[in-house]
């Protein structure tokens, strides 16, 4: 781990040959892109005329422009505090991107006369799939991790079977394997029931080795001290190896979590009222549909975001005895 008082401190983008070396970079970056139909043409036509008509030279003062604006930046953000540096790149890059989604040309008033419902029922029902979803995953996981750290052949052999399965398949099919496959034996179950077994069986095979790895991490001598003290095997795991574990543990399975999030979009394929599945529904009959999906992205990219600050938080609780 890097701690800020030990690694040798010093502001790259103050270094006259990074600059220039980004100034390289990104000014052949443009000049690859024409600019000059953008507004960017606009706003250099007193220096280019016509932007559709001042070929290579216009393309490239377009490109020479945006190359000393962004080193510009660059050295200028590295003067600033470094969370102030975080939070002014986040703006930069948040302005960017609305602008780009303005060019889009999008009806607003058609996406927040949705955006309750999309919230209320979607966000909800993703919600819901994705936790009870993650529980399950969670206890799968342990209970296949146990059985690969185990020496009994037979446990062995079935956890890892089902991790190499479940791995080994897209979603979407195991989804459908599920949905179309079990009636086959006897068992109808509905489309929100089948899609969170779905998930929990393919997210808890990756968690079983996010689990087997963590728990493989705590020194062998922290089992032999524990049987030495009688404890038995329930106790050591729960008082011993996963209070150890969990720091190594928590940050793929926030990660999976957070992937869960999104890969339950695959659930409405069967009509689940998740978030994907109302976008999609009511945005294509008035011919909105790129309205609906970027307001669900960006409710997604939101759900992630909260994802993370509570990741970080149970990360930074978990470590806290590193803190120095």
């Amino acid at each position: 781990m890097l701690y800020q008082d030990t690694v040798e401190s010093e502001v790259l983008v103050h270094r006259p040959w990074f600059i220039a070396s980004i100034f390289a970079i990104v000014l052949a970056a443009f000049l690859v892109f024409n600019l000059a139909g953008t507004i960017m043409g606009e706003i250099m036509r007193p220096v280019i005329g016509e932007p559709l008509e001042s070929g290579f030279y216009g393309r490239f003062a377009i490109a020479f422009v945006v190359a000393v604006a962004f080193c510009l930046n660059l050295v200028l953000i590295g003067f600033a505090s470094l969370k102030l540096q975080i939070g002014i790149v986040w703006l930069e890059l948040l302005v960017l991107f609305i602008a780009f989604v303005k060019v889009f040309d999008l009806n607003l008033p058609f996406i927040w006369a949705n955006l309750p419902f999309l919230i209320t029922q979607g966000v909800v029902t993703t919600l819901y799939v994705s936790t009870i979803s993650l529980v399950c995953a969670s206890a799968i996981g342990i209970a296949a991790a146990i059985a690969k750290l185990s020496s009994n052949g037979f446990a062995y052999g079935i956890a890892s079977f089902y991790t190499s399965f479940f791995r080994g398949m897209p979603l979407l099919m195991q989804v459908y394997l599920i949905y179309l496959g079990l009636p086959q034996l006897g068992i109808v179950l509905d489309a929100v029931p089948s899609g969170i077994l779905a998930l929990s069986l393919c997210i808890g095979a990756y968690m079983t080795e996010i689990f087997r790895s963590g728990i493989a991490s705590i020194d062998r001598g922290q089992w032999e001290a524990s049987r030495s003290m009688s404890f038995g095997f329930s106790l050591t795991m729960r008082k011993i190896i996963l209070p150890q574990a969990l720091p190594v543990i928590i940050p793929p399975m926030g990660n999976m979590f957070i992937g869960m999030l999104k890969d339950s979009s695959l659930v409405s394929v069967l009509g689940v009222w998740e978030l994907t599945f109302l976008a999609r529904t009511l945005g294509q009959p008035t011919f909105h549909a790129l309205e609906m999906l970027i307001a669900a992205a960006f409710i997604y990219w939101i759900m992630s975001i909260c994802l993370e600050l509570i990741q970080s938080r149970i990360e930074r609780y978990f470590a806290r005895s590193k803190v120095r």
